[in-house]
């Protein structure tokens, strides 16, 4: 079977239609539809169920993409990096969302970028879970962390840590509120408050408005920007509440910046996980970031 196919074939699988997958491997549409309709001939066998948006593989078209799918990953790692022994030259590409990324994922990481005959090159992106998990599927990226655990057996994913989530303001707002909160820990002390949030739909606020006081926030969003880093620094100024994951805000309180508005007996926790395409962790690179990774988030939960 020509490996060039089977290819194309995974990378369609990966991308889930013929025009993202001929974009990625360089190729016509056309080119991509005449290779698949190869395969499949050769096979005797469909791959795929063309549909309005995309494809959908077969069961076939499933077996065979778990199958080949490491393999041919292990190739294309050969190919790419040559056959040099000075595993330095391999580049890590590395995706996840930002602020985990910036302040945990990336110390931790650079260690391993040194000359000392083990390390790699280090390449980063961000991305919400689904930009990062699709582009991880699709080829670009070699570890992704994320929120969501990825369904399916073409991705594998390990539990890295919990992140606990704090109600925090800066101090005049937890001044004004008094002992409201203390005396009737419900959302109705904190109705009035301005909201600082990553998106409109105030994911953060929600998620702990639902976990600790079973009910949905009022307030809208005041201030409305997307990286948590920038939700701290204006929490700080003094814009309103925010819920912020501890380890982001830990320096903001320890320095009285900030204030924890609510300590509920059981704090909304959010996990993230390691993700890789299942077999490539038998890539040397690959397998060394992942296990340090696991190393390192034993001290931050």
């Amino acid at each position: 079977m020509d490996l060039a196919l089977l290819r194309t074939f995974v990378t369609v699988h990966r991308a889930g239609s013929f025009t993202r997958a001929a974009a990625l491997l360089g190729l016509s549409q056309p080119a991509v539809t005449s290779q698949i309709r190869t395969l499949e001939r050769q096979l005797g066998r469909p791959l795929f169920l063309r549909q309005a948006r995309g494809v959908t593989p077969t069961t076939i078209g499933d077996e065979l993409a778990h199958k080949a799918a490491p393999h041919l990953d292990a190739l294309m790692e050969i190919t790419e990096s040559g056959l040099e022994e000075d595993s330095s030259l391999r580049t890590l590409h590395l995706a996840g969302p930002p602020e985990f990324t910036a302040e945990r994922a990336l110390p931790a990481l650079t260690e391993l970028t040194g000359e000392d005959g083990q390390g790699f090159a280090l390449r980063a992106s961000f991305g919400t879970a689904e930009e990062t998990l699709e582009g991880l599927a699709a080829g670009h990226h070699d570890l992704a962390i994320s929120t969501v655990r990825p369904r399916g057996a073409l991705l594998s994913a390990t539990a890295l840590c919990d992140e606990e989530h704090v109600l925090v303001a800066a101090p005049r707002w937890a001044e004004r509120i008094g002992s409201g909160l203390l005396r009737h820990p419900g959302p109705s002390a904190l109705e009035h408050v301005p909201v600082i949030e990553v998106h409109e739909s105030l994911p953060f606020v929600a998620r702990y408005w639902a976990s600790v006081f079973d009910s949905r926030p009022v307030a809208p969003g005041a201030v409305v920007v997307p990286d948590l880093r920038a939700v701290l620094a204006c929490a700080t100024a003094g814009a309103g509440l925010a819920v912020l994951p501890r380890y982001l805000c830990a320096g903001a309180l320890e320095r009285g910046e900030v204030v924890a508005l609510h300590k509920p007996p059981v704090p909304p926790l959010r996990t993230y996980f390691l993700v890789v395409r299942t077999g490539t962790l038998a890539m040397p690179h690959i397998a060394r970031a992942h296990e340090w990774l696991e190393r390192a988030a034993a001290d931050w939960c």
